[in-house]
């Protein structure tokens, strides 16, 4: 067997350039020059395209008219993470990819317009927006994610005094955490918290609600409470080796990666394998590449047509040198005498022409077809975990994690809660983009603001 040594950690100012963000943004000039282009069409088909309504051509013309400022206004208006979606948005299947200048020339560079013009607000660092009167309703936000901030900034727009409650110590959700920095650098997240925070909304941090405050104490406590917790860790597979040094989830690797400082994530040289196919496995996967690891493999069970990952991620992949290892199951983490990863044993899939609860084909295995992948890494990217416990103190109707909400009102089995984000996405629920989430959030505010219209007093005990 090939003796090896531990992975190592990359210097510290390679480190700092590898996770420095990957694309610069338009320069003034190109700026002008893009936003010229548009065509400024009527009943634009950008505009149906995007989950939040962002009127795309008006804060194009903005931008063409050297109003940086009201464009931005323009984005965050619409979308109240909209520096982030300008970064992580899959506008080629979304705005860009209804640009009706496909096909006759290259699409309007949307996402690369919309970053230009919030960074010249986040560059002015002043608010964008102001708090509505007070009407002496209150609203508890579990969750300060794209969603929880999205309610929140709608509701102080109303004059509601809001209070978000967020487990980890800064807001932001996947945004602040979980998309790796050289696609969404921190600073990008943290100022739109900011720009919620600037309209009077208390957030407070490391308070996990269940635990730290009982859910029952929000219940007795506001009007209304919206429930916008996102989702938990990347569960076990439940394979032998799991607990061997060396094996890491994905969420917690790629957060690791966003702290300040220098991370403890040793993979300088290693080979890595990981385990999933979604969008939180090729970030894994490239974080591995940038953190030095030598070879970096994705384990699929299926192909490259099931697998959930956006396009643009794939090819960023496949730029960043990521292997991928197709109808691949997991079978056992082998470690050595020390209780270090030095194996992962898998297995061949095959298809059957049979669609699962998901609509995507069966894989079953082949049977003898087992081999040694030699890896230094496994890194577990295979879902999330779903907040049931937080769900079931609630009082609320969910399937498997997935909480139950009307289609109108967006509330919950319980007439104070309404829900939004990743907690309501599941089967039939919507994709869980961040857009989407931002979407969503602004919907739930919307109907609370609805449903207490009239209703100048508090009704909290």
């Amino acid at each position: 067997m090939e003796k090896r040594g531990l992975p190592g950690m990359l210097p510290m100012e390679q480190y700092a350039a590898n996770f420095a963000e990957a694309e610069a943004g338009l320069t003034p000039k190109a700026a002008a020059e893009e936003s010229n282009r548009c065509l400024y069409c009527y009943d634009a088909p950008c505009i149906q395209a995007c989950p939040t309504g962002i009127n795309i051509p008006s804060f194009i013309k903005r931008i063409a008219t050297g109003n940086p400022e009201g464009a931005a206004v323009a984005i965050m208006d619409a979308n109240p993470v909209g520096a982030s979606c300008s970064r992580v948005c899959p506008t080629e299947v979304l705005c860009e990819g209804a640009c009706v200048l496909n096909g006759p020339s290259q699409p309007i560079r949307i996402g690369l317009l919309q970053r230009y013009a919030t960074d010249w607000a986040m560059r002015a660092g002043k608010p964008l927006f102001r708090a509505g009167a007070p009407n002496g309703l209150k609203v508890a936000v579990i969750g300060g994610g794209p969603a929880g901030l999205s309610a929140a900034r709608e509701l102080a727009r109303e004059g509601f005094e809001t209070v978000v409650y967020e487990a980890k110590p800064l807001a932001g959700g996947l945004n602040t955490h979980g998309i790796v920095s050289f696609r969404l650098p921190q600073e990008v997240a943290l100022w739109e918290v900011e720009q919620v925070r600037q309209l009077g909304v208390d957030i407070r941090t490391g308070v996990r609600i269940g635990t730290d405050v009982p859910a029952a104490k929000l219940l007795e406590e506001y009007d209304a409470v919206v429930l916008a917790a996102g989702m938990g860790e990347v569960p076990p597979l439940g394979i032998e080796g799991e607990e061997l040094e060396g094996v890491y989830d994905a969420i917690r690797l790629v957060e690791e990666t966003k702290k300040p400082g220098y991370p403890p994530v040793p993979l300088l040289g290693a080979r890595v394998a990981v385990i999933g196919a979604g969008n939180t496995a090729i970030d894994a996967a490239t974080c591995s590449v940038r953190l030095g690891a030598e070879k970096v493999k994705i384990v699929y069970r299926r192909t490259r047509k099931e697998m959930t990952a956006y396009d643009f991620e794939f090819e960023f992949a496949k730029q960043e040198g990521v292997e991928f290892s197709w109808l691949t199951a997991p079978k056992r983490i082998v470690g050595d005498e020390y209780g270090r990863v030095t194996h992962l044993e898998c297995l061949r899939l095959r298809l059957l022409d049979l669609p699962g609860k998901d609509g995507r084909p069966v894989p079953e295995p082949v049977e003898g077809s087992e081999f040694l992948l030699p890896v230094d890494a496994v890194i577990l990217a295979v879902g999330q975990t779903r907040h049931t416990g937080l769900i079931a103190q609630l009082g609320l109707k969910h399937e498997k994690g997935v909480v139950t909400v009307d289609a109108d009102t967006h509330r919950t089995s319980h007439p104070k809660v309404y829900a939004a984000g990743d907690v309501v996405f599941g089967s039939g629920g919507g994709e869980a983009m961040v857009v989407s989430a931002a979407e969503q959030g602004k919907r739930t505010a919307r109907a609370i603001i609805r449903h207490f219209a009239g209703q100048p007093k508090s009704v909290a005990m």
